[in-house]
């Protein structure tokens, strides 16, 4: 899966080094959100947030059942981070 990772406007988190993923289909949303936080060396005590399309996925959502609801028509999957959970609405993966 073609995922791009950007910060969030106005976010005070660390700004990450790599864009462009190639993400595993059956990876969690979970453990990519690990990813995107070893890539930017954020601290444990830290918190992060993801969004898809301005909505926070379920953590353990599979990212191939996002990518297939929310992929852009270029074929990437568009995902935002932030320091603070700034939109809050809960995504539901039919």
């Amino acid at each position: 899966l073609k995922v791009i990772v950007e910060k969030a406007e106005r976010s005070d988190i660390p700004s990450i080094d790599k864009k462009k993923y190639l993400v595993p289909a059956d990876l969690t949303v979970g453990q990519f959100v690990y990813v995107i936080r070893k890539r930017i060396k954020l601290s444990a005590e830290k918190a992060i947030f993801i969004f898809v399309d301005n909505v926070l996925p379920p953590t353990g959502a599979i990212m191939s059942a996002i990518y297939d609801e929310k992929k852009d028509e270029d074929g990437f999957l568009y995902v935002t981070y932030s320091g603070e959970n700034t939109f809050g609405d809960l995504i539901s993966i039919q």
